[in-house]
């Protein structure tokens, strides 16, 4: 798999290009078609198929509009009316045959991610060719963050932010949304004397000021840095005042009500 493309969109989204050979490409939850379209036009791809990890209109929206253009299957969770080939956990996706060196692409591995939705899915690549895992999470995992919790449960969403913290250290984090900033300056208030985050934080605001990007992240870096990745920890447990035997749900529970309250 080359190295995918982020098309910025809407208000904060990315929908993530995965092109490969032929001039063909992926995309992962377009919620818009336009701005897929001018990128297919300007990098002179076609669209071979479309993945999503859940049913928000933000991820969902673009699919009639490219259905029209192209004949393409939709792969993801059968909430979604326009997916061809519903998907559940342990389901493996293969996007492309063969890579420029006619070695035989690994497949996706398909997660169940519950807890922003109840039918969130992510899709993970192993490495291959001394290329690095990806994951592309949609809204379940972001930089420094994760998901609001619209249908599930905090145990919900901290059993699948647990699976996905079991990848490989150097998998890199595709997520759905340029929210890295703001995570950054809530992970601050709930994770004070945590140097890595005001490392990062101050990093981010320096790529934000340019314009750039933030993603992909890594695991690595979450581990470090994401405050929902680091409820067992004794930084985190300190601020909410935690004791040793409260569940991490409580306070990955409380966690997150506050980042809904952040401004």
């Amino acid at each position: 798999m080359r190295e995918p493309i982020p098309v910025p969109a809407l208000d904060s989204n990315y929908f993530w290009l995965i092109p490969g050979d032929n001039r063909k490409a992926w995309v992962v939850d377009p919620g818009d078609a336009t701005p897929v379209l001018e990128a297919l036009q300007k990098l002179k791809l076609s669209l071979e198929g479309i993945l999503i990890t859940h049913h928000h209109w933000d991820h969902t929206d673009g699919l009639e509009a490219l259905l029209a253009r192209f004949d393409v299957p939709v792969y993801g969770p059968e909430s979604v009316p326009e997916v061809t080939h519903v998907l559940t956990e342990g389901d493996r996706v293969a996007l492309f045959e063969t890579t420029e060196f006619g070695v035989k692409e690994p497949t996706l591995e398909v997660l169940a991610v519950p807890g922003h939705t109840l039918d969130h899915l992510a899709y993970y690549q192993p490495g291959v060719g001394g290329q690095p895992p990806r994951l592309f999470c949609g809204d379940a995992l972001f930089a420094a963050g994760c998901g609001r919790l619209f249908e599930g449960t905090a145990s919900q969403a901290l059993d699948s932010l647990n699976k996905l913290n079991k990848l490989p250290a150097e998998t890199l984090i595709y997520c759905a949304h340029e929210y890295t900033l703001d995570n950054l300056r809530f992970a601050r208030t709930v994770d004070p004397d945590n140097p890595a985050v005001l490392a990062r934080l101050e990093a981010v605001s320096q790529c934000r000021a340019r314009g750039e990007p933030t993603l992909p992240s890594s695991l690595d870096l979450e581990r470090d840095t994401n405050p929902y990745l680091r409820t067992g920890l004794p930084g985190i447990r300190k601020t909410f005042g935690a004791d040793d035997v409260e569940e991490d749900a409580s306070v990955f529970a409380e966690l997150r009500r506050r980042k809904d309250r952040f401004r």
